[in-house]
């Protein structure tokens, strides 16, 4: 959480960083600054207290937020991705194209369009009735889980919830791919191996956030129903929901540079403001 937080303020503060690629960055580690804070105090409150009971309000509401973040993201990594489509392949019309109203514009509906199209889906949830067994089977709340404790029929809330992820996960995670691609059609065709390396490294670090985002995310949700894999599930889900936001400040700190040099100012500042603070005791 503390390198989100990090990253976070380093995009407003440091001019160097006000391009949308650092702009839409800012945004991903404002998002899993709040994917741990909905997952992670009380999973840790329930390791320590061992307290491990929550209430169906609770519960439904921690699946709001999770669930809405975790569609935010899919938009917001589509979007990520569509930056580095047109600042490789069209570099000249990059500032035109992304301009400051239109990144504005994208980030708004992946946020909006996230928890809007979850609340549909947890006001259906939120008419069940729950009269089985009381334990979720999961480290947190998630939407599987949960409806398997329902003694309602959930057949309409699961072709819903199928609609939605068709809607709003698939076609960003669809874009993603295809315009990653072109951005690796096109770095193969750079005649020099500096000029490959060069425009790969701009956007090596947002494919492996991808790549560990996505891979964790088909595994468990496409081999959820597989009985054997059930635990490996669950452990899938920690790493996208807490793991994750956890490397990715990581990933974007050693492999960007320009995000390097800005870390390096800011402690730079700190040590001289805090020597001079101290001089003047």
């Amino acid at each position: 959480m503390t390198g989100n937080i990090l990253i976070f303020a380093l995009v407003v503060a440091d001019q160097q960083l006000h391009t949308p690629m650092y702009f839409f960055l800012g945004n991903l580690s404002c998002l899993e600054t709040c994917y741990s804070s909905t997952i992670l105090p009380r999973m840790l409150a329930s390791l320590l207290t061992g307290d491990r009971t929550i209430s169906v309000s609770d519960c439904i509401t921690q699946l709001y937020f999770f669930g809405s973040l975790l569609t935010t993201e899919c938009s917001l990594l589509s979007v990520m991705a569509y930056d580095r489509y047109l600042a490789i392949l069209k570099p000249l019309h990059y500032a035109v194209l992304l301009n400051d109203r239109f990144c504005l514009h994208l980030v708004a509906w992946s946020w909006i369009s996230g928890f809007m199209s979850v609340a549909i889906i947890i006001f259906m949830m939120s008419q069940l009735r729950f009269c089985g067994s009381n334990e979720v089977d999961h480290f947190f709340c998630d939407f599987s889980p949960i409806i398997k404790l329902s003694c309602s029929n959930t057949h309409i809330l699961e072709v819903t919830a199928f609609i939605h992820s068709s809607i709003f996960t698939l076609p960003p995670f669809l874009l993603t791919v295809a315009s990653y691609v072109c951005i690796i059609t096109t770095i193969l065709r750079i005649p020099s191996t500096t000029g490959r390396q060069k425009a790969f490294s701009t956007c090596s670090s947002h494919l492996i956030v991808v790549t560990i985002f996505y891979g964790t995310l088909v595994i468990v949700y496409l081999l959820s129903g597989s009985e054997a894999l059930r635990d490996l599930n669950k452990v899938l889900s920690v790493v996208y929901g807490a793991l994750t936001p956890l490397v990715n400040p990581l990933t974007y700190s050693l492999k960007d540079k320009v995000v390097k040099e800005a870390l390096r100012k800011a402690v730079l500042r700190f040590f001289v403001f805090y020597k001079n603070t101290d001089i003047s005791r």
